[in-house]
This record gives structure tokens, C-alpha cells and sequence, in this order.
């Protein structure tokens, strides 16, 4: 639930079916995994320029880690996890977002305006590369990573997390997404959780 109480939805809520489909392996296992996560506690806080060692440091201990991560990194802590998604704008994931002078900055909830899709498969990184034009390699783009992107002119933010992708699509936008992206998972085998 979001903070005000009301219970989220997801955007893809009723459009996805579980299950394989397209170009399954032998063995009947699928290069591509997509599944819709449902729960999304999100908030965006934004610092100003002489504020934002401080509000790093209240945001870092609302999540429960040592500091905040710089720009195009992602750090995870026991109470949630911390996004820097510009030079001055962090995402919290999981927890709420602690109070803000606004002196110092500014809070806002985007539970319910993003949609967040999980990818994941041995071919998740070629899958990918068909939508964004990131280098998704290991050693450009290594766990904990975050960068924003396009998908055929909309804004998404991708999250490389521990042995997965997730992926940030605007709420209006989500189902478009999310079928290109089953179409295109067919050719690698897909399922979706």
C-alpha cells in the first residue's frame, strides 16, 4: 500500500498470462523472463545543490545503509533500496521517504505512476539491447547500476539488481511496453512469471 493507504494496481494488472511461449529451449527452459511486480512503494527526493550531502545522508538511513549512491547507481539496504536516477534526484524503493525540509528538498510519491517490470534470463542482456541503447555488459554496466533510457520515444529507468533487470516504464505507457517486449522475447523463449 502506498502511503496514503490506497491499495496500488499495476498498470499490466489482467494483462499478463503466466506461462511459456515462442522459441522454448529443448530442455523447456526460456531465454527471456518477464514478470510484473506488483507492489511498488516508490518516492523520488530530490536535494538542492547545497543540500545534497544532507539529504543523502536522511535517505541513506531511512534505508538502512552506510551513504547514498552516486550518480547511475544503486545501493540496497535492509529497509528498501536507493536509485540516484539524475545528478540531483534519488528513487527510494520499498520505503518511504523520510521528512524533508524544503529547505533542503523535496519528496514526491510515484507509486502509482510507474510500472516496474523484472527481467531476467539468460539471454535477458541481448533481449535488451533490442529496446535500449545501453552497453548491458558486465563491465559497463555491472550490478547496481541505473541509467535512464527510451523504449520507442518513452522514458524508462533500468535497474540492474541482483541477477535481474528491472525496468521503469511510465504508468500511461506500460502495456505498449510490455507488449513489445513479449513480442520480442518470443524469439529467445519466454515466460513470464
Amino acid at each position: 500500500m502506498s502511503e496514503s493507504g490506497t491499495q496500488r494496481i499495476s498498470a499490466l494488472s489482467g494483462h499478463c498470462s503466466i506461462g511459456k511461449s515462442g522459441e522454448i529451449s529443448t530442455d523447456g527452459s526460456a531465454g527471456v523472463i518477464l514478470e510484473n511486480v506488483e507492489e511498488l512503494l516508490l518516492h523520488q527526493v530530490a536535494g538542492w545543490a547545497d543540500t545534497m550531502d544532507m539529504v543523502g545522508s536522511q535517505i541513506a538511513k531511512a534505508v538502512k545503509v552506510e551513504s547514498a549512491p552516486g550518480p547511475g547507481q544503486a545501493v540496497v539496504g535492509e529497509e528498501g533500496a536507493l536509485l540516484r536516477v539524475e545528478p540531483m534526484k534519488w528513487w527510494i524503493i520499498g520505503a518511504a521517504a523520510p521528512e524533508i525540509s524544503p529547505e533542503h528538498g523535496a519528496t514526491l510519491d510515484l507509486s502509482h505512476s510507474r510500472t516496474r517490470i523484472r527481467i531476467s534470463g539468460p539471454y535477458a542482456v541481448e533481449f535488451l539491447n533490442r529496446f535500449l541503447p545501453l552497453d548491458l555488459r558486465e563491465r559497463s554496466f555491472p550490478q547496481g547500476s541505473v541509467a535512464s533510457s527510451a523504449i520507442h520515444h518513452v522514458g524508462v529507468t533500468l535497474w540492474c539488481a541482483d541477477g535481474h533487470y528491472d525496468l521503469f516504464v511510465p504508468r500511461g505507457f506500460a502495456l505498449f511496453v510490455w507488449e513489445g517486449l513479449v513480442d520480442v522475447a518470443r524469439q529467445f523463449g519466454l515466460e513470464i512469471v
